[in-house]
């Protein structure tokens, strides 16, 4: 062997390298040790694996998705809001007064009973506060040193808001997709995927080694499971198969008519709430809380029907478990869709807004004097319902559940056992709830900050139940694969919540007596109208951008460079290809060098008999 002589420049080159990859490796360990919740998450992966982890990994992303997105808004919305509120111009228009009658500021002294009730149902003085849209006027400051248009800056910063959101997604899906292609296949047969990449180095712990080990145990049965399936479904006959299908139409027709019957109830309790919202006390409350009661409902008692309903289709497991995820996505996104769909119902007369109602302002003014505050208010129920259902089954259900599974020695109790920590279910949760929160940003812009609160205490409730409460569940999810389709999920919530945004934006005509669009014949029209006031070079390169002469130039580049990718992507899919057909080439021929060995063997021993 010889040792390479450098010269200078080439050891300054690799000592400098060193150095970076020193410095880079010290900088990740210095920002992991300030990292939010690092040690319960390590703590979470050593007693329970990765895919326990994940579910907290994915908790975390969405508390710091939504404490940014609090600066956000408090940046361009909220702190200029107070700061301009008593020198801004207040835009005001004396045609339709009728439209303009909104007064919600309550008068005199309010008994504690009370400001409870309107804190929990964001009536009273919450109603006329920065936590919803009615308390913001519509500012506009136009001075020398200062200009600012509060409408401008409210639209723009919930559109920028959406943005943000869907960039760090795709971002963390990216991320998480490199990981899951890496580490797992189609082409690779599972059964070896197990063998050789299924164990979590995480697990350190004897208790965590043994689920894991079950988990394992589980996977390959669900495997043989799979196979004797297909064997099944290929040995059945003509009239077996059309029985078999026949039963399945018919199980999702059954199916469908549980979600028709979720949805019309849903719907129900949002027009009988709407028609009492004017009770006061504790009727009152449970009145305008009965949307969500009954979702939260349905989302728990649809699914275990849909579960029983599985079991009669008579799918394999692994295709079982991803219809029950889809039906539960489906559900509880399209609860959400029901209920604002009721509610753009009656704020647009149903969409006849040349009816009696709605003759007059473009919308039920009569009812809805604060639209927008309304459908924040809802919003907001949905998030505090949530996080009160969330504490309620930590005291109420999973602590009484512990302590007679443990302190009692009964069969029933061994029946019961301690409940499942089931993540798909528990992450759905986290989706619907951020989706409501991205549903109702624009009209309540205080509802990131609430949902940051929201799932703190959640993450330190789930943390609780799952080390003194929970058993994680043998049919575990890989966390690679899981962390994609939750995200996906929550790529579908945004969707929702963006279609939301566009209809309130664009069509609906905004509330004549609140909010910073009051006397707009849409939220969108404040752009154009701004767009005149701009300087005659701005305009010019607005145009610009937006002409042909941009827009084409920039379309090709981006094809170019999508090919480029598109080529790379491809040519390093041979080379991936090529490696494994080596790698098929190598064991064979290690299994024709066995096979050579063995007959060598055979042929001497044979020799040997001969002589003897």
């Amino acid at each position: 062997m010889q040792v390479p002589v450098l010269s200078s420049a080439e050891s300054w080159k690799r000592n400098k390298s060193k150095s970076l990859r020193k410095l880079r490796n010290n900088t990740r360990e210095f920002l992991y040790f300030f990292s939010l919740w690092g040690k319960s998450l390590q703590k979470i992966g050593g007693n329970f694996g990765g895919g326990v982890q994940s579910y907290f990994l994915f908790l975390r992303f969405l508390v710091i998705l939504n404490f940014f997105s609090c600066l956000l808004i408090a940046g361009f919305v909220i702190i200029p809001s107070i700061v301009l509120r008593s020198v801004g111009t207040n835009y005001v228009n004396t045609d339709q007064e009728e439209c303009t009658d909104y007064n919600p500021n309550p008068q005199g002294l309010v008994m504690f009973y009370n400001l409870l009730l309107d804190v929990l149902s964001g009536t009273g003085f919450m109603e006329y506060s920065f936590l919803f849209y009615g308390y913001y006027n519509n500012t506009r400051v136009e001075d020398e040193n200062l200009s600012y248009n509060i409408p401008l800056a409210y639209l723009f910063t919930a559109t920028f808001y959406f943005a943000f959101c869907l960039f760090c997604i795709i971002a963390r899906m990216g991320a998480a997709a490199r990981v899951a292609v890496a580490t797992g296949s189609s082409t690779v047969g599972n059964y070896s995927m197990i063998v050789f990449t299924g164990w979590d180095y995480s697990c350190l712990e004897e208790q965590a080694t043994k689920l894991k080990q079950k988990s394992i145990h589980y996977r390959l049965q669900v495997d043989l499971e799979e196979e004797r399936r297909k064997k099944q479904a290929a040995s059945l006959k003509l009239h077996q198969k059309i029985l078999l299908h026949s039963l399945r139409v018919f199980m999702f027709f059954f199916a469908l008519g549980l979600y028709v019957a979720a949805f019309y109830g849903i719907s129900e309790a949002t027009n009988f709430s709407q028609t009492r919202s004017e009770d006061e006390g504790i009727l009152g409350l449970i009145f305008e809380y009965l949307p969500s009661i009954v979702i939260t409902a349905g989302n728990f008692l649809v699914p275990l029907l849909c579960d029983q309903i599985a079991l009669a289709e008579q799918y394999s497991p692994s295709t079982t478990v991803i219809i029950a995820l889809l039906r539960a996505v489906f559900l509880r996104l399209a609860s959400l869709g029901v209920l604002l769909y009721t509610l753009w119902s009656q704020i647009t007369c149903e969409g006849d807004i040349t009816s009696h109602e709605c003759k007059q302002c473009q919308y039920n003014h009569k009812n809805y004097p604060c639209w927008e505050t309304r459908v924040g208010q809802e919003m907001y129920k949905l998030t505090l319902f949530d996080l009160l259902i969330n504490i309620a089954m930590l005291v109420l259900v999973e602590f009484p559940r512990r302590m007679v599974v443990d302190n009692w020695s009964c069969k029933l109790s061994q029946m019961i056992d301690r409940q499942e920590f089931v993540v798909p279910s528990n992450v759905l949760g986290l989706v619907y709830g951020q989706t409501v929160v991205w549903t109702g940003a624009l009209f309540c812009p205080l509802l990131p900050l609430i949902n940051t609160i929201k799932f703190v205490i959640i993450f330190y409730c789930k943390k609780i139940t799952l080390f003194h409460n929970c058993r994680p569940a043998q049919k575990t999810f890989r966390s690679t694969t899981s962390t994609v389709f939750f995200l996906v999920v929550l790529v579908f919530g945004w969707i929702l919540a963006l279609v939301v945004m566009i209809y309130g934006v664009a069509v609906i005509h905004p509330s004549m007596g609140c909010g910073p669009f009051r006397f707009l014949r849409s939220m969108w029209s404040i752009v154009p109208a701004s767009f005149q006031n701009l300087s005659e070079v701005t305009k010019n390169f607005l145009f610009f951008i937006g002409s042909q002469a941009f827009s084409i130039p920039l379309f090709a580049a981006s094809c170019v460079v999508m090919c480029y990718f598109i080529s790379l992507a491809a040519v390093y899919g041979k080379n991936v290809n090529l490696l494994r057909a080596q790698l098929k080439l190598v064991g064979q021929d290690k299994k024709f060098l066995v096979k050579q060995i063995e007959l060598s063997r055979q042929l001497e021993m044979s020799k040997h008999d001969v002589q003897d």
